[in-house]
């Protein structure tokens, strides 16, 4: 978003509260009362909002007989860095793979490489006679 438009916002926002805050305050004494008991009553009644506590399902040994909180801070770090770990390796693996297909498909290649070397070689034909044009040609109608 842009800063001008950003800034455009901003004063329509202040503009706004200044005219809700004006008109709260030219109000009388009996409905700013009510208006009040309104909300403390809405208060009362609002739900609790649900807290999440996040539980080890398996306990290291020893940290429940201790009790307290300076007792789950090694485990908070163990768990920290096994979380770590835990988001680390695939990534790993990931590179592993990578690393292992490149090598077998540079293996493959330097295999079929020397399969081709060794035909030339092995075979009966001159290796100036794959250098004429003329011979390749001969090859491909051949075939």
């Amino acid at each position: 978003m842009s800063s001008a438009l950003e800034s455009k916002e901003l004063e329509f926002v202040r503009e706004m509260r200044r005219a809700l805050d004006e008109s709260a305050a030219s109000l009388p004494a009996p409905t700013t009362a009510r208006l009040a008991a309104a909300r403390q009553a809405a208060l009362a009644r609002k739900k609790a909002e649900p807290v999440f506590v996040r539980a080890p399902a398996l306990a290291a040994a020893g940290v429940g007989d201790m009790g307290g909180a300076s007792a789950q801070l090694p485990a908070r770090r163990r768990r920290s860095a096994l979380a770590r770990f835990a988001l680390a390796w695939p990534l790993a693996a990931l590179v592993a793979g990578l690393f292992a297909i490149a090598y077998f498909e540079d293996q493959q290649r330097t295999a079929e490489l020397a399969d081709i070397d060794a035909a030339m070689l092995s075979d009966d034909l001159p290796l100036t006679a794959y250098l004429d044009h003329g011979f390749n040609a001969y090859l491909s109608r051949a075939h």
